[in-house]
């Protein structure tokens, strides 16, 4: 081995050389149990970043800890094909480039340039995994518009629709007006910006009054351009000012239109002015408003975000109306929404029927893709009727067949499916699976796999004109079928059987409602066990919470906060992370406070940690579904805990290569110490708990508790046993234990820690396993994890080395607190030693002189005089050191002198605090009580320091 730790040799020749060897790939023993893992796919056009760090080295460790266990293991990869972003990028790549839209090509042709874009960079995000060291069979790596997805999705589609659970309808959704299609809320990014609310007056018609004798209502709105589309004001019914409007009518300015005034108790009376306009095409709530009371419902928006030239007019069910008008002003007609608005709210000034525009911070739903304010929009799209599914999803759970890690995200759950909308499957896009639905002249719908099908099931004449449904659907809808489309059904495949249902789902809370709710749904919808009883996609949800950075903030590009995982592993300069930064940015341009905070941060850059510290820092701070405050320093401690077992390393290895270290001799040629029985005693305990935690979902406890044995115990203190064993070496029978159990625990050690740590534990044991004589396996990814072994735990040999872990650390506290030099050998009494002290201290008296650096140890008899010392009480015992000698009188005493001064301060401080009456008066209680004891610890001390500065004066 090398003598300095560099992970940038070893971790990628070593990932090459993993995966060349089929290492990830299942075992094929299932009598073994089988363990499965479905990685949520990533988008085929993203990139590593924190999140996806952090997530895939919870779930990599958890593959690599029961791949050891001999289970027949998969991990399961894939990317999903985005159909948002992916045709984004591409359009916006062939427009830099070409000058031409998706419309010059045409759908066939546009769709070949994203497979050809697909080929040439999708799979950049898939390298980053592997220097994760993600352990994913790659040879099964899945993208949700390969064949087989393709058809699965197909066959969910077409079976979903004969089971009535699919349906077209016109229903209000969010509508992207640069892109033109619906988003799911996943995708909608909520801004609060600075805007304004405005009061607009609408006359009361019928010469009807309010109570205070007004003759028109006045709304308040944030968005005034709607008001062409509200087909009812809505009153709260217990509010008292406007009972007698109750279903009377208003007429709508500009187009006057005769609305009704109804009652609803989702109007709040205590905000604004008790009125709500409801605009139903244009407002989810005034939509389920809008249905309650089978109100009309007027859009009057184009597709683009434009006024249009006529309003479309439908009745609360979606159906062509001409209950109202659809006339809408010639000077608004073919305006853009936000012009409209101007021009509303100038006209209402001129008909002096604006009373008011207040300033108002508003909170507006942004697309995350095109960047532009959503627009709720009435479209006709497809449905999936969820409440059925729900219902058996939610029963799932509460059953306990699937639980959630933490408990708290189960009631999360229940509750969102309790009340859980239609899902809306159908984008009007290029690129995605093109919803399997054809269409005849006069708009009869057909849905089937294919054309052939479609004619051959409906029996339509092949003369009979089809054509295919243009919308593409939802990608949650692939990717919630991931966990069973991925091992081959709609075919009853032998992976299917074997690894379904999988073991655990790694996820965000973020997409509780987006993928993990729909794959429960979905999955049991279609899979069944042999006694048709639904099965569950996966047997445990762990969710974990956000990276944010330092200060707590939400990771973003737009902050200038991101830090690439990749950036940690291998390193940058301060220059290229501020172009990095820079980049990010849509206008390329840092602002100066991104600029300084990020310099501030990094003054050097970021140096490189390797893959293995990321990993430890992630673990160590995956509590259960807690957010994580990114911190450089930890990762630092963590890179430094790798150099420990790097050099703790080095050292077994250059004191047992080539040595007789007992591997081919009996039990009875070898002499183990205290000391190594010890290690093996608390190493079998640090086994125990290290699979407790993993078995748990506790990742930050398995690495505080591989952390402690690790440092502290195997290389602060077992290494530190041996040392003075192996340079004096007289005994063969010991030497050969010690050097027996110095390899054995840190190979064992190496397997522990494999799962988080996984390049440089192989590295090292590649090298320990020759001393060992581990033969016919090549990796330690495939070697057994630990085994808790209780005969091995032995509790007296745990007991007596405490009693001498404690000796020695009590004499190096002291030497320390009375800054002694650590060279400089210490005369030891000890005095009212029990028996069971005397045998360690005379069975392990050359260990803890060397530890110690002691000169000797003398046990005082009863009744014998000992000179000034330091005493100290060490389990039952009396622990002295005398003075003379190892101090200096006079630096002593001014010690003393000056924290005599600093306690007599505190002392004055307290008691004019507690003379003043009005401070008693006034304070509570228990604040003058802390005063009190405060006040008297003080005064014990000073009694203390003045009692040394005798004993110190009569050396």
């Amino acid at each position: 081995m090398n003598n300095t730790y560099n992970p940038t040799e070893i971790e990628q020749p070593l990932y090459e050389f993993w995966e060349k060897q089929g290492y990830f790939k299942p075992n094929g023993k299932v009598c073994n149990n089988s363990y499965c893992i479905m990685m949520p796919p990533p988008n085929v056009t993203g990139r590593l970043h924190m999140g996806h760090a952090f997530q895939q080295t919870l779930m990599d460790i958890l593959i690599r800890y029961h791949r050891m266990q001999g289970k027949n293991t998969l991990w399961q990869v894939g990317t999903d094909h985005a159909g948002i972003a992916t045709q984004l990028v591409v359009e916006r790549k062939m427009f830099a480039e070409e000058g031409k839209t998706r419309k010059d090509y045409g759908r066939e042709a546009f769709i070949d340039k994203i497979w050809q874009w697909k080929a040439q960079y999708g799979g950049i995000i898939t390298n980053q995994m592997r220097r994760l060291g993600c352990s994913v069979d790659w040879q099964r790596e899945r993208f949700t518009m390969d064949e087989g997805l393709s058809n699965a999705v197909k066959e969910v589609f077409v079976r979903l629709y004969k089971d009535n659970l699919i349906y077209r309808g016109k229903r209000i959704v969010n509508w992207d007006p640069k892109l033109n299609t619906a988003i799911s809320d996943l995708e909608v990014e909520n801004r609060e910006v600075k805007s304004f609310m405005w009061h607009l007056c609408y006359p009361l018609a019928d010469g009807v009054k309010t109570l205070d004798g007004l003759d028109y209502l006045v709304v308040a709105t944030t968005r005034p351009e709607t008001m062409l589309g509200d087909t009812g004001i809505a009153v709260n019914p217990f509010d008292k000012r406007y009972h007698n409007l109750i279903n009377k009518f208003v007429v709508l300015p500009l187009v006057d239109r005769r609305i009704q005034i109804i009652a609803d108790t989702q109007v709040d009376f205590t905000k604004g002015t008790g009125c709500m306009k409801v605009t139903p095409a244009h407002d989810f709530n005034d939509y389920e408003i809008g249905k309650r009371h089978r109100l009309p419902v007027v859009n009057i928006l184009t597709l683009e975000g434009y006024i249009r030239k006529e309003a479309e007019v439908f009745d609360s069910n979606g159906n062509i109306s001409n209950l109202l008008s659809s006339r809408i002003p010639k000077y608004l007609r073919g305006i853009e929404r936000f012009e409209a608005r101007k021009a509303i709210v100038a006209e209402f000034e001129r008909l002096g029927l604006l009373e008011l525009i207040q300033s108002y911070n508003v909170t507006l739903p942004y697309s995350y893709r095109s960047g532009v304010v959503i627009e709720p929009m009435l479209t006709d799209q497809w449905y999936v009727r969820t409440q059925p599914l729900a219902n058996v999803a939610m029963d799932a759970v509460e059953r306990g067949e699937l639980k959630f890690v933490s408990n708290q995200y189960k009631n999360m759950y229940i509750s969102w499916m309790r009340n859980i909308n239609d899902w809306c499957i159908s984008r009007q896009l290029w690129w995605g699976h093109r919803i399997p639905a054809w269409y005849d002249n006069d708009g009869n719908v057909y849905v089937g796999r294919n054309e052939i099908e479609v004619r051959k099931e409906y029996k339509l004449s092949d003369c009979l004109i089809l054509s295919q449904e243009e919308d593409v659907l939802d990608t949650w809808f692939s990717s919630g079928i991931w966990t069973f489309s991925t091992l081959g059904w709609p075919d009853n495949t032998e992976a299917l059987r074997v690894f379904h249902p999988t073991n655990v789902v790694v996820s965000g809370f973020d997409i509780i409602f987006f993928w993990i709710a729909r794959m429960i749904m979905l999955t049991m919808h279609f899979n069944k066990n042999s006694l048709g009883k639904p099965q569950v996609p996966f047997k445990t949800v762990y969710i974990t919470g956000l990276i944010r950075d330092e200060k707590g903030h939400k990771m973003s590009k737009t902050k200038g906060n991101v830090i690439d995982p990749l950036d940690i592993v291998d390193g940058i300069s301060l220059e290229k992370l501020l172009t990095k930064r820079s980049s990010d940015l849509l206008n390329k341009n840092l602002t100066e406070s991104i600029r300084n905070s990020t310099i501030k941060q990094f003054p050097n850059g970021i140096q490189p940690h390797g893959t293995d510290a990321l990993r430890f820092n992630l673990t160590a701070q995956a509590s259960t579904g807690r957010d994580i405050n990114w911190n450089m320093k930890r990762l630092d401690g963590y890179r430094n805990f790798c150099n420990k077992l790097w050099n703790a390393s080095r050292f077994v290895l250059n004191n047992t290569e080539n040595q007789d270290c007992g591997f081919n001799e009996n039990e009875c040629d070898k002499i183990f110490s205290l000391a190594d029985r010890w290690i093996v005693a608390k190493f079998n305990n640090t086994i125990k708990m290290f699979r407790d935690a993993l078995d748990n979902y506790r990742f930050d406890l398995a690495a505080g508790i591989l952390y402690e044995f690790t440092w502290n115990q195997f290389c602060d203190w077992y290494i530190e046993l041996t040392k003075p064993l192996i340079i004096i070496g007289q005994n063969i029978e010991e030497l050969r234990g010690t050097r027996y159990t110095l390899v054995s625990v840190l190979e064992a050690l190496l397997r522990l820690a494999h799962p988080i740590i996984p390049f440089i534990t192989e590295t090292i044991w590649q090298k320990i396993k020759v001393i060992k004589g581990i033969q016919h396996c090549e990796t330690i990814m495939l070697q057994s994890f630990p085994i808790y072994d209780s005969t091995l735990v032995d509790k007296k040999v745990l007991n007596d080395f405490e009693w001498i872990k404690q000796t020695i650390s009590t004499i190096r506290t002291i030497r320390a607190e009375r800054k002694i030099a650590t060279n400089k050998p210490l005369k030891i009494l000890l005095r009212n030693v029990p028996d069971e002290a005397k045998r360690l201290i005379n069975d392990n008296l050359l260990l803890i002189c060397n530890l110690a650096k002691l000169e000797t140890i003398s046990i005082l008899k009863v009744g014998e005089t000992v000179p000034l010392s330091i005493t100290k009480i060490i389990l039952g015992a009396e622990l002295l050191i005398p003075l003379v000698g190892i101090i200096d009188k006079n630096t002593e005493l001014n010690r003393l002198n000056n924290e005599v001064v600093r306690i007599e301060s505190e002392i004055i401080r307290i008691e004019t605090k507690l003379i003043n009456k009005k401070f008693i008066s006034n304070a509570p209680e228990t604040v003058v009580a802390k005063e009190y004891e405060k006040l008297k610890k003080y005064q014990h001390s000073k009694t203390k320091l003045i009692e040394q500065k005798i004993i110190i004066s009569e050396l």
